[in-house]
């Protein structure tokens, strides 16, 4: 009785956490649609209820009806696994997310090497959609994508070390506590902002969507993919932009503490503020495809390896030597 009702407080805890992510995916679809036609002067999604909100459910159940269609010469075991791995990837990464100091369902020391692990393995879900797909454009589209996600995925890395070492500390609440006095986003600044560029190349965003370049590759590694199986690709791409918001929100805005430490800022639910710099961060990320005009790849690859690497690892060594000289490294009890 004691193994089932533990059983059972997991899998609450596990739908607690899925559901209002999986229902945040499909709102922030909508909101991505608004910015964009704001920006370009247009109305969006304005039809499906109120102020077009429920347009993406519409999209979810035109999905749920399509055919799923398999290529012949596809290799199916594989073909259908991509898109789960895909999605379920993009779920897990969740689970060490702390929306307050207690709100989290996976409280480890590591939190951080776990949500960078698991946001590396997304990768293999596009390689294996592309390559199972036996086309050319799909498997160009998955070649772009792992050579962009992996090098981008070197900064980011290389990023998260000035936040370790200003914390000393692993666990994301910890990083969050670490800036009660001052958010990392101002004496980081610079790696927020290359952190931010990372992001949206990590997630296939434009000006970085080269993997499924309309223009020149139909849809990239998904062109094959209909019905449900395009869906969560769409689900699990819409995760990890979620996913990278929260990364930078805990990283440097303070994750669910409020901007400035007075008691009338504290009555608002920390979930929320946390919640809060989620959307701002979105916002900048819709902002970014509907201004920015989409990379050569060329011209991705030299941003990656030639500018934001070099500067990443000079800005480790400036940030170790300044904590060292001021004696302000950390010291774990």
């Amino acid at each position: 009785m004691n193994s089932l009702y533990i059983l059972f407080n997991e899998t609450y805890k596990i739908l607690f956490l899925l559901i209002p992510v999986l229902v945040t995916v499909a709102m922030i679809v909508w909101l991505d649609r608004r910015v964009w036609a704001l920006v370009q002067k247009r109305r969006g999604p304005n039809v499906v209820g109120p102020f077009g909100l429920l347009q993406s459910l519409a999209d979810a159940l035109k999905y749920i009806f399509k055919e799923i269609i398999i290529p012949a010469s596809s290799n199916k075991v594989i073909f259908i696994l991509a898109p789960i791995i895909t999605m379920t990837l993009a779920l897990v990464a969740w689970a060490v997310i702390p929306f307050s100091e207690n709100l989290v369902l996976a409280d480890i020391n590591v939190g951080i090497l776990y949500l960078f692990a698991v946001s590396s393995l997304g990768v293999y879900g596009i390689i294996m959609g592309g390559w199972a797909s036996n086309s050319k454009y799909p498997f160009l589209g998955a070649i772009r994508s792992a050579a962009q996600m992996v090098s981008y995925e070197v900064s980011i890395g290389v990023i998260i070390i000035n936040v370790l070492l200003c914390v000393g500390s692993l666990n994301l609440n910890d990083i969050v506590l670490a800036q009660k006095n001052m958010w990392f986003v101002l004496p980081l600044f610079p790696m927020f902002v290359i952190f931010f560029i990372s992001a949206l190349a990590e997630t296939n965003r434009p000006p970085f969507d080269l993997p499924e370049a309309e223009a020149e590759l139909v849809a990239g590694y998904q062109t094959e993919y209909s019905g449900m199986m395009y869906a969560m690709f769409w689900l699990g791409e819409y995760a990890n932009i979620l996913l990278m918001c929260a990364m930078g929100s805990i990283l440097f805005l303070g994750g669910w503490l409020p901007p400035l430490d007075i008691e009338t800022l504290k009555f608002v639910p920390a979930p929320i503020w946390l919640i809060f710099k989620i959307l701002f961060l979105f916002i900048l990320f819709a902002l970014v495809k509907a201004i920015v005009p989409r990379y050569r790849y060329d011209q991705l690859m030299k941003l990656g390896w030639k500018i934001f690497l070099p500067f990443s690892l000079i800005w480790v060594v400036l940030t170790a030597g300044y904590l060292l000289y001021f004696n302000l490294l950390p010291v774990q009890t």
